[in-house]
């Protein structure tokens, strides 16, 4: 019987295989271009690219493509086969160094957000050796970074890298400072919690909203929601525990590290949570997984929904982010350590974050923005578009000690002088956990809950990593220039303490109150949607912060808000026209259907009873015929909005005019439509209801 072992990771080109398949000393120069960035020669990439093919070959691929993450949110490819003509007539399979390294796919149809012009085709693609290649349906998948032909980043991979180099460059520093010399690398790592929506395949054909929008635009709400919290970690259901078999085995085979998975809080709403690995890798098997989990719910007559908000009234999906720093020499820098040393490093990290994430908590919520997102957060379900961080409360009694410069009283009372008295052992888990708090502190990681469920952890990633990366630069210039290291240590950390603790809360974040203490007393920010969150991205302090560190070019960064800006606008367009359709094809020939044949049973009624009142049929046609007047005008309403953004040239006048004036409307034509759902004949009812969508899988 086969195992897991037997088959995990036999579709990827990884350290294994490179072992087993390459020189030493091929591998030997491969290994230091992935752990040490080191120039890959080109004739260790001929080597590679030879002993690449033959084992894709041999694994049944017949081609290869240079996959990667251009600005659309999803993956992209080309494929060409390893066919090359031979002088007989036949073909030979082959696949050079210069193919493995660089490809060239068309950029012209790709996001650029004004770097280039429409009729400038040329990109080029690089292969990322730190993350293995892998088999996809015949395919050699080689992941890279996409850019233009200027070098302009065109993808979510380059800054990604850029910045996990810019963390590990600020790291290193001061980690010196602390006397680490055997450490080479400092890597960031995540482990990203993926929450879906199954729901039967033959209904989703029926809804042109979840076809075309990934959301339901219509529905009201049915009987049984998630009043009684009996789905999450209930018994998984006979229908998805095999889809969940098959997905597992598809993602082991690709050797993603997929760990625990269970029925989540809304009905039909399940989640898989990975083994953390390091950033770059956990992008890359986050899009893999997102794909797969599509690709294998077709097999099982199900659609997978990705979307943040696919049904109004129950949980939506976030992804929750996992982050954490780690030496390559073993070490979380992120869990405190037995010695006063390794107390003093720990605190200095913890408040490198805690300032990062108050000085860029605007960085932060817009790296998780979009037009789904929106729907999401600050619901009473997911984290409150107010950025704020837990700590639990022994940690925060440290720091309140340390800004105090009090005892700390645990066990004993400690007086908290870095370097030279002992902050208490923490255990893993020292307090319960926060789950309404968007940045919350998990013992020896960082749970950023704010990400959305089908969106890409590059850019959340991005923004955590170079705003952590921009405090332990200001620590290494203060510490490298200090006379009295302890001293100064002591002072940055106090000082951060006082100055940022604003951002720590580990109270309820769903709280009204907390909204209102967070924002007239704490000065916190709220960015509710995304016309408020991305202008933030241009501001200067920020814009300088990311240039400065290498992560993005001004003109990137221009490209970037245009982009996110359009997808927003385009998004809710789509999801508007996608309304007036339904409403006026769909949901209105229903109602006057309906409204129709209980008027002739009245007619006929009083043909057979004269006098007969028919009260039932009279008011339900009334009514049917209130709601159809207000529903059509609804419709034309919307319709006007729509066009008079489409009419908007500028980008973010149109991103603010289809919040302010677009977005209202759509809840304006709702209303009316999920009234009449409710009294009209199920028969006539045009497409499958939420009790049929959220409880038709067994």
């Amino acid at each position: 019987m086969e195992t897991v072992s037997d088959y995990f990771g036999s579709l990827v080109f990884d350290d294994r295989v490179m072992k087993a398949t390459l020189s030493a000393d091929v591998y030997s120069s491969l290994k230091k271009t992935i752990d040490e960035g080191a120039p890959l020669d080109v004739q260790v990439a001929n080597a590679v690219a030879s002993a690449m093919k033959d084992w894709a070959i041999e694994k049944g691929a017949t081609h290869f493509t240079h996959w990667f993450q251009p600005l659309t949110g999803i993956t992209a490819e080309k494929h060409d086969s390893f066919i090359s003509p031979a002088p007989d007539g036949r073909v030979i399979m082959e696949f050079s160094g210069k193919e493995l390294i660089k490809g060239e796919p068309d950029a012209s149809s790709f996001p650029s957000g004004g770097l280039r012009a429409t009729f400038e085709a040329r990109g080029y693609t690089a292969w990322d050796p730190t993350s293995y290649a892998f088999i996809k349906d015949k395919t050699l998948c080689i992941p890279t970074a996409f850019c233009s032909y200027g070098g302009e980043a065109l993808d979510k991979k380059t800054p990604l890298l850029r910045s996990m180099e810019a963390i590990n460059k600020q790291a290193l520093r001061v980690l010196r400072l602390f006397g680490n010399t055997d450490v080479k690398c400092v890597r960031t790592s995540v482990g990203p919690e993926q929450e879906y929506f199954l729901v039967d395949r033959e209904m989703y054909e029926k809804r042109k909203d979840l076809i075309f929008t990934g959301r339901t635009l219509f529905g009201a709400k049915p009987p049984k929601g998630q009043e009684l919290d009996d789905h999450y970690f209930g018994v998984i259901k006979p229908r998805v525990a095999e889809y969940m078999e098959d997905l597992n085995r598809e993602l082991w085979k690709l050797g993603i590290l997929a760990k625990t998975e269970h029925n989540e809080v809304a009905p039909a709403q399940h989640e898989l949570a990975p083994i953390y690995t390091t950033t770059n890798i956990a992008t890359d098997h986050n899009q893999l997984t997102m794909e797969i989990m599509q690709k294998v719910a077709a097999r099982h007559g199900l659609v997978c929904l990705l979307h943040e908000k696919p049904f109004a009234g129950v949980n939506g999906s976030g992804k929750h982010n996992n982050w954490s720093m780690a030496t390559d020499t073993g070490v979380n820098l992120l869990t405190p350590g037995d010695t006063p040393h390794e107390n003093a490093q720990f605190l200095l990290f913890l408040c490198a974050v805690i300032k990062a994430v108050d000085e860029y908590q605007d960085l932060l919520r817009l790296s998780v923005a979009s037009a789904g997102n929106d729907h999401r957060l600050g619901a009473n379900e997911a984290p409150p578009a107010v950025i704020s961080m837990f700590l639990g409360d022994e940690l925060t009694a440290v720091l309140d000690a340390i800004a105090s410069d009090a005892p700390y009283s645990a066990a004993a009372k400690t007086v908290m002088k870095l370097g030279a008295h002992v902050l208490p052992r923490f255990t893993r888990d020292t307090t319960d956990r926060n789950r309404t708090s968007p940045f919350a502190f998990t013992g020896n990681k960082f749970e950023f809950r704010m990400p959305g469920s089908a969106a890409s952890i590059a850019c959340a990633n991005i923004m955590i990593n170079a705003s952590v990366a921009e405090e332990l630069r200001k620590y290494a210039d203060a510490l490298e220039a200090a006379s009295d290291f302890e001293a100064e240590l002591h002072r940055l950390i106090r000082s951060t303490v006082i100055e940022h603790r604003r951002i720590i809360f580990n109270g309820n974040g769903y709280d009204d109150a907390w909204i209102k203490e967070a924002t007239e007393k704490r000065g916190l920010l709220n960015l509710r949607t995304t016309p408020d969150a991305l202008p933030a991205l241009l501001e200067k302090k920020n814009a300088d912060m990311l240039v400065s560190h290498g992560i993005f070019s001004m003109a990137e960064l221009h490209s970037r808000y245009e982009i996110t800006l359009e997808n927003y606008c385009k998004t809710v367009n789509i999801e508007g026209q996608t309304m007036v359709e339904m409403a006026r094809r769909e949901i209105l020939p229903a109602i006057e259907a309906y409204a129709h044949e209980l008027a002739c049973t009245a007619a006929a009624k009083h043909g057979f009873i004269p006098g007969a009142a028919c009260r039932y049929e009279s008011s339900t046609v009334k009514r049917l015929s209130d709601l159809a007047d207000s529903i059509d005008a609804a419709a034309s309403h919307l319709e006007e909005k729509l066009q008079l953004c489409r009419e908007t040239a500028d980008t973010t006048e149109a991103a603010v005019a289809v919040r302010d004036t677009v977005l209202p409307a759509m809840a304006e034509l709702r209303l009316p439509c999920d009234e009449a759902e409710t009294i009209t004949a199920e028969r006539y009812w045009p497409f499958p209801t939420y009790e049929k969508l959220l409880f038709g899988v067994n």
